[in-house]
């Protein structure tokens, strides 16, 4: 059996596209296979009734991608984008006594994504699995990303998986879906999102804003290499690098304040007039929001890899590279040290006097932070803790590369139409009561000139504009 393929390359010097976009015909099927150059990609395949009707259609995405600025290329020649994976060590807890841990999830891989809601918990490792369980364990839903999950962050209902790949995944509906494409360029270490605007840290200093449609803002190169952190409120942008954090104005137009740290920081936090900086210094420092002023300093033994605070910072915790957590009053007074019990807290969030990290072993742990609780855990009393198994016929939710199709619209759903705009293509909504100027986020790779979707919800974002809830169907 013949086949035939075309290997095709968008790289832009700017950074904004490394991409690859493959089509295979072999007799009657064709393959499409597409992604971040240098990556194994997201695969599809159709097949037609006659060896004629595949090289059509095969002829036809080849020539969408030309026409877009795709090029034929040699597989290999490009390099693909550079990525870090963090390298952290781990040594058994020097403490005395281990956390009540109450339940365990093990998810196979070293995990340091972690977003805890109030109806559920998220966890995401470096295998690119994103699992959601409920506040007493049960596992609830499984994603499958195409590659390692940095880590996971929340803007109002909506959840985001930033992803090795250069890419964040909306994993707020049923089927994942790229939101964000980061520049090749951009070699990702930490990221927050706040009213659809996307800030990127990453390895070289540097920070990177986009906004809800995918397009650059503004950019800036902080004084300290390997920037950890990244936390943004209503006005400023906080970036943590080796030389300290330094507070951006959040509409891009300057620096307010550096701030160095004892040591490099490896994590940061923030409340309503703080942030906090975990380092390689073995300390969390409290800095004021206003000016950068050093507020506390919050002492452990070890490297810090990870902190989080109770609400307004009433208790401060941290997780150390020799696999024990501590727990602080606002102060800085040290009121306890434990073992986690399974490796070094790489990420960490508190609620309702519950702390729940994620470590080197890729565990999500739920540890009882109540006064008593901690209490008996000191005096070597603590829970059995109960390791929590997925099912076997959990489904799993994978990125779509297609969409369903449909003949009309639901009396429920929301028709959106993709129109050109300044030589970009657009989503706006068509249904009534609706802003019309308004744009849609909306996933970049399945928008087509003139083509309509119908989508279950849509939601007003603060920004200006809609976002996307539910499932997406295209009308035909």
């Amino acid at each position: 059996m013949s086949e035939a393929t075309t290997y095709l390359e968008l790289s832009q010097e700017d950074g904004s596209a490394h991409k690859f976009y493959e089509v295979t015909v072999a007799n009657t099927v064709v393959s499409v296979r597409y992604g971040r150059i240098g990556a194994a990609g997201q695969q599809q395949t159709s097949t037609f009734p006659t060896r004629e009707k595949a090289q059509a259609a095969a002829a036809r995405k080849i020539g969408e991608k030309v026409r877009k600025g795709y090029a034929p290329a040699v597989r290999g020649q490009r390099a693909a984008r550079a990525v870090t994976r963090r390298q952290v060590t781990s040594a058994p807890s020097t403490a005395r006594a281990l956390a009540p841990v109450l339940w365990r999830f093990r998810t196979g891989a070293s995990a340091f994504g972690i977003h805890i809601a109030e109806d559920r918990c998220w966890v995401g490792n470096q295998n690119g699995d994103v699992h959601t369980l409920g506040h007493d364990g049960e596992v609830l839903a499984h994603y499958r990303l195409p590659d390692g999950v940095k880590c996971l962050v929340a803007d109002d209902f909506w959840i985001y998986a930033g992803c090795d790949d250069g890419t964040v995944y909306d994993l707020s509906s049923k089927l994942p879906f790229a939101a964000y494409d980061i520049a090749h360029d951009v070699d990702i270490f930490w990221l927050d999102i706040r009213e659809g605007i996307l800030h990127v840290a990453d390895r070289s200093g540097g920070l990177t804003v986009i906004d809800h449609e995918d397009e650059h803002q503004w950019s800036r190169r902080s004084s300290g290499e390997h920037a950890w952190m990244v936390r943004r409120d209503e006005h400023t942008v906080y970036h943590g690098h080796h030389s300290g954090v330094t507070a951006y104005s959040a509409d891009g137009s300057g620096e307010l304040w550096h701030t160095p740290t004892q040591g490099a920081v490896l994590f940061g936090w923030q409340e309503d007039h703080s942030v906090y900086a975990g380092t390689g210094r073995r300390v969390v420092q409290r800095l004021a929001k206003a000016d950068g002023a050093l507020e506390a300093t919050y002492r452990c033994d070890t490297v810090v890899y990870s902190c989080a605070t109770a609400p307004g910072g009433r208790y401060v915790f941290a997780g150390d590279s020799a696999s024990s957590v501590y727990c602080f009053a606002a102060d800085g007074t040290r009121l306890w040290k434990l073992g986690t019990g399974g490796g070094s807290a790489l990420s960490m969030q508190y609620l309702d006097e519950k702390l729940y990290m994620v470590t080197t072993d890729g565990s999500l742990v739920c540890v009882d932070a109540s006064d008593a609780a901690i209490a008996a855990a000191q005096s070597g009393t603590v829970p059995v803790a109960r390791d929590v198994k997925s099912a076997a016929a959990l489904p799993t939710y994978t990125p779509s590369a297609t969409v369903q199709t449909v003949a009309t619209a639901a009396a429920t759903g929301i028709v959106v139409e993709c129109v050109q705009d300044g030589g970009r293509l657009r989503v706006h909504v068509v249904s009534d009561g609706y802003e019309p100027s308004w744009n849609v986020q909306f996933p970049r790779h399945i928008r087509r000139a003139g083509a309509r979707y119908v989508v279950d919800d849509l939601s007003a974002a603060s920004g200006g504009f809609y976002r996307v809830r539910g499932e997406i169907r295209q009308l035909v």
